[in-house]
């Protein structure tokens, strides 16, 4: 069933050839007990491994069965090795970190033999060699003799045809050599076995046939084998060893070195402890960054107002930073002058942000440019107020009380008619909140001081630093005059403003403002929403506007192209905004957009854009996003901080990859006698990867569990110090995500590490691997 046809095989060493074998023909049974007897040096062992598929032959031919192994390629030898091979090797060759069953099982679980059936044919193996009762043993508390039954049960337990025994008993003693002699003369009954030796005597005693061996050449056959084999049924089952398989080859092996494996794995997580405190506390501040900008930001309005600032045109214009050597001047338009943009804001343009869905916003305050006609009174006799044009804009006092000096803002309704707004930001300190268009509220500081200015205007003789009751202040009054009943027509065609306030204020379409409440902010976070002072409705301005837009001197001065006060001439812009003092126009001069929450803004900011889509420059409406920007700012220094962190912390990744690396080699040298055993029972070269790939994985996802767990402890002592220092609770945060993605980087960056060494340990030659100590 085997034969050797010619079989060459030289070691050449500098100038020196030895022919291990030298043109070597001899066949062998398919059932015989073969003694190989030779002095040392002689080949035979070269031989035993040329039959085993461990070396290759350089010219002649190994017939299995009737088949060439010519064109065998390396997968198939390792097929061959174990289908067929079982080897017996003098110095036992068990791999220490594995059980005696485990040892035994290995051969099979290369073969792919299920879990059930392989164990069941380890323990009979086992059995049979007569270690029933110490099975359950580990490898260190078995003598010589019994070490070698286990290294006989690993051969005899896949079944193979040829059994290949090298010095069987050159380490025992003659009582267990005879033993051992006896057990592998029963096996040669049901197989082939070759056995290598130098002693002749248990060679004579239990083999059937004795070769003498020399110098490469066979010197003797006591029973040579000539019959033509004829049969070609040799057929191979590719081995696999699966990467569960190969983990817990790894795993038992690391852990018979547990104090390495620790201090490898700490070594190694020293980038990820790293990179996770730096991910912990970035999102930690994020995360407080982000409550503040919900908390804070979130009230501030997205507007709109019929000047604004185009961002892009502002960042394209920025001032050059390189020093011009020239001597001459350039004239330029400057930055803000081309970022500056008029919004045309139509009603169409109004009705589409009526649109916003109401979930996104629940206040949307339209403030028109119209000019207030006031009066009050002052010792039973009414005054005007004096007081021009202005949009306020809800957030810095520039409401169009605020020309007056009264100090005025201009606050919401929402869309359902509600003060959600005031009750949201406000608490009220006294009286009411508003419930119609001509209820204002009085605003105080967080010190409850207000304005002095605003005060005077209410009627209010008043010194700096005197304080008034609540109920001083509440049910004070102001009047709002429509235009017909505030100006009189000249017969030059002109208006003047009439001077019987009395008749004014009694007047049918008088509106009377009334002080209903004293409120104060809630908290930090509502802060500069509205300024000190007096507050009023965005219905008012409507109400106002309704009330003027036909009036007598808006019509005259919408025919007119000079001012029908002053009678100067005006251009189309100025007469635009004099119609819009005066009450006649609708169009809203400023929008003020406040959104639900922080993140429903960004939403609202789509739904703006969306309007702006294949619009000219010039027809664009642009808002400003005081939010949004400071948003921005503090992100992207965030961002920035975190990625020079990371990428400092990351080369201690790099240090641990090498590491690895040369920890991997180190483990490939350790464990060279292991490789070969592995290849002498039929692993692949990629199953051999597959150990130290595995063995890598282990101590990548060791490291990376570990350098996360420390993280996660360090937060603890962290956050301490830095409540402490900055009253900040919880900042350092490690994100489970983070925590799952830097485990899997560890792991994939360790196996990278480790992958070239273990590519190294599967190129190493089997029979060299054998001999290494």
């Amino acid at each position: 069933m085997l034969e050797l046809k010619h079989i060459k095989k030289y070691y050449t060493v500098g100038d020196n050839v030895t022919k291990a074998l030298d043109d070597v023909s001899v066949a062998f049974r398919k059932q015989e007990f073969v003694a190989i007897l030779g002095p040392s040096g002689s080949g035979k062992t070269t031989m035993l491994n040329v039959l085993g598929g461990l070396d290759q032959y350089d010219s002649g031919d190994l017939v299995i069965n009737g088949k060439s192994t010519k064109g065998f390629k390396a997968a198939d030898w390792d097929a061959y090795r174990n289908n067929s091979i079982g080897f017996i090797f003098q110095s036992y060759n068990l791999i220490s970190h594995l059980s005696i069953i485990d040892n035994v099982e290995m051969g099979m679980t290369l073969s792919g033999v299920p879990a059930g059936e392989k164990s069941k044919r380890a323990k009979d193996a086992l059995v049979r060699v007569g270690l029933g009762p110490h099975m359950n043993k580990k490898i260190n508390q078995l003598s010589g003799g019994q070490m070698q039954r286990v290294a006989i049960a690993r051969a005899i337990a896949n079944d193979p045809e040829i059994l290949l025994a090298d010095e069987p008993t050159g380490a025992l003693d003659t009582v267990t050599s005879n033993e051992i002699m006896q057990l592998i003369q029963d096996l040669s009954k049901e197989r082939l076995v070759i056995m290598v030796t130098h002693n002749p005597e248990l060679a004579h005693q239990y083999a059937d046939r004795t070769i003498e061996f020399s110098d490469g050449q066979i010197l003797e056959d006591s029973k040579p084998y000539t019959d033509e084999v004829s049969s070609n049924d040799f057929k191979l089952k590719h081995t696999k060893m699966r990467f569960w398989t190969a983990l817990k080859l790894s795993f038992n092996n690391i852990r018979t070195k547990k104090g390495r494996t620790f201090l490898t794995m700490f070594a190694s997580s020293i980038g990820i402890i790293g990179i996770a405190i730096v991910l912990a506390l970035s999102s930690g501040f994020q995360i407080q960054i982000d409550k503040t900008q919900r908390e804070t930001l979130s009230q501030f309005p997205i507007s709109i107002s019929r000047t604004g600032t185009d961002q892009t045109a502002a960042q394209s214009s920025q001032q050059s930073d390189k020093v011009s050597k020239s001597d001459k001047i350039t004239a330029k338009t400057s930055a803000a002058e081309k970022a500056q943009h008029t919004n045309k804001i139509t009603q169409d343009y109004v009705n589409y942000l009526d649109k916003i869905d109401s979930s996104l916003t629940k206040n949307i305050s339209k403030t028109y440019a119209t000019g207030l006609n006031l009066i009050r009174e002052v010792n039973g006799t009414y005054k005007p107020i004096q007081f021009s044009s202005a949009s306020g804009n809800g957030m810095d006092s520039s409401a169009m009380l605020a020309a007056s000096g009264i100090g005025g803002s201009v606050y919401p309704i929402d869309r359902n008619g509600n003060q959600t707004f005031l009750k949201t930001n406000y608490k009220l300190l006294s009286g009411a909140y508003p419930n119609s268009a001509t209820d204002i509220v009085l605003i105080v500081n967080r010190d409850n001081t207000v304005n002095i200015n605003a005060l005077k205007n209410l009627g209010f003789k008043v010194k700096e630093g005197q304080k008034y009751d609540y109920n001083k202040l509440l049910g004070t009054t102001i009047k709002v005059v429509a235009n017909n009943d505030y100006y009189q027509s000249l017969p030059t065609g002109n208006f003047v403003p009439n001077t019987d306030y009395t008749k004014m204020a009694n007047a049918s379409d008088t509106k009377t403002l009334k002080i209903t409440g004293i409120l104060r902010v809630k908290s930090k976070n509502s802060d500069g929403l509205l300024s000190s002072g007096i507050a009023y409705s965005d219905q008012l301005t409507k109400l106002v506007v309704d009330q003027n837009e036909k009036s007598d001197i808006v019509s005259a001065q919408k025919k007119s192209d000079t001012n029908v006060l002053t009678s100067q001439t005006v251009n189309a812009a100025t007469k635009s905004t004099l119609i819009s003092y005066l009450g006649g126009s609708s169009i809203p001069s400023n929008i003020q957009i406040y959104p639900t929450n922080f993140k429903d803004k960004d939403k609202i900011l789509t739904y703006l854009d969306k309007y702006n889509k294949g619009k000219t420059k010039a027809n664009k409406i642009v808002y400003t996003d005081l939010a949004g920007n400071v948003s921005s700012l503090t992100g992207g220094l965030m961002d920035a901080i975190t990625y020079v962190l990371i990428a400092f912390a990351g080369i201690s990744l790099v240090t641990s990859m090498i590491m690895i690396a040369i920890i991997t080699y180190t483990s490939v040298l350790e464990r060279t006698k292991e490789i070969g055993v592995l290849k002498a029972l039929g692993a692949r070269k990629r199953d051999i990867t597959r150990v130290f790939d595995a063995e890598t994985t282990i101590l990548g996802v060791g490291s990376g569990v570990l350098g996360i767990l420390i993280a996660w402890l360090l937060t603890f002592p962290i956050n301490a110090i830095l409540k402490s220092m900055t009253d900040l609770s919880n900042v350092a945060q490690l994100n489970p995500t983070h925590a799952l993605i830097l485990i899997i980087v560890s792991t994939v960056l360790t196996v990278l590490g480790g992958h070239i060494p273990a590519r190294m340990a599967a190129k190493k030659d089997a029979a060299i691997a054998l001999r290494s100590e």
